[in-house]
């Protein structure tokens, strides 16, 4: 990883060959709305690296996937769905990608990890510094919040952090969203407490779960582990309007959709779940792009 940007701020994006056109515009506008210096880093297969060297201009930098995994953990040629480990079960591809950032997040030149989906784009000015105040970092933190899908992944991380207590049917706070930011320093906690627990390698201890959630994990060892000392403040204000949903949109309800973006959303998540193609509100983007360029003084 290169560190030709002094910053503090890191922008990490996890992307794949098929998302290639949804990065392209990610990185399109983060090049026209940042206002703070920082690396934009890209964290894809090898297998799709070349393809991804394209966006490698300005402070994006390309990072593998295997770069970032110990030894002991391989892709398997043709299969698709898991990675050998050579000291636990095959690993899942859900479970390999929260690893990568949480090494990631752990090894970086920069002491802040802002993760940003290759389905999200910017659409307005936006500086990484308002994700610090007086030397606290923001951590995106719903305090009351209960889906019981979530009881498995809440249950991995008590289990993982040697918790005591039932986190299942509680109201709970939630830390699943975009634009999430951690600090170095505390993941670097976070993996001395799991190797003090789990007397082995952190990945290793991980790399064994069937289900993780890095938010989540993150969160519940801010809250319960660290406290006060984690140095973040918590923050719930929506800061990228959202489409979860799998059902693509038509034309009017795409642009429905960024018209309803707020004058507090720095940016618009489309999921890539929709199967929409980029293509059709690439228009829309561009759109915010000429807007916001045009009302610049």
């Amino acid at each position: 990883m290169s560190s030709s940007v002094s910053s503090s701020f890191a922008l990490v994006t996890p992307s794949y060959g098929p998302d290639f056109e949804r990065c392209r515009l990610l990185v399109e506008s983060v090049g026209n709305f940042s206002q703070t210096p920082m690396q934009h880093y890209i964290i894809v297969d090898q297998r799709d690296y070349s393809q991804f060297q394209s966006l490698a201009y300005g402070s994006t930098e390309i990072i593998t996937v295997e770069s970032l995994l110990p030894i002991w953990i391989h892709r398997l040629p043709l299969v698709r769905k898991a990675w050998l480990s050579l000291k636990t079960p095959p690993i899942r591809n859900w479970v390999l990608q929260q690893l990568v950032k949480l090494s990631f997040a752990e090894s970086a030149p920069e002491q802040t990890t802002i993760f940003v989906d290759s389905d999200v784009a910017f659409i307005r000015p936006f500086d990484l510094t308002k994700f610090s105040q007086e030397g606290q970092t923001r951590l995106f933190r719903v305090p009351e919040f209960y889906a019981p899908e979530f009881d498995p992944l809440y249950a991995a991380a008590y289990r993982l952090l040697r918790l005591e207590g039932d986190c299942s049917e509680t109201v709970r706070p939630n830390y699943i969203g975009n634009l999430i930011s951690w600090r170095q320093s505390n993941v670097k906690a976070l993996r001395n407490h799991l190797e003090r627990v789990w007397d082995r390698p952190w990945l290793e201890t991980l790399a064994r779960s069937k289900t993780l959630s890095e938010y989540i994990l993150y969160g519940v060892f801010v809250d319960q582990v660290l406290g006060e000392s984690a140095n973040h403040f918590y923050d719930w204000s929506p800061l990228c309007h959202e489409y979860w949903q799998t059902q693509p949109l038509n034309d009017q309800q795409l642009a429905a959709f960024f018209a309803a973006a707020q004058p507090s959303h720095i940016a618009v998540m489309v999921s890539s779940k929709a199967r929409i193609e980029p293509s059709r509100y690439q228009p829309y983007l561009h759109h915010h792009r000429d807007t916001n360029v045009s009302a610049r003084p």
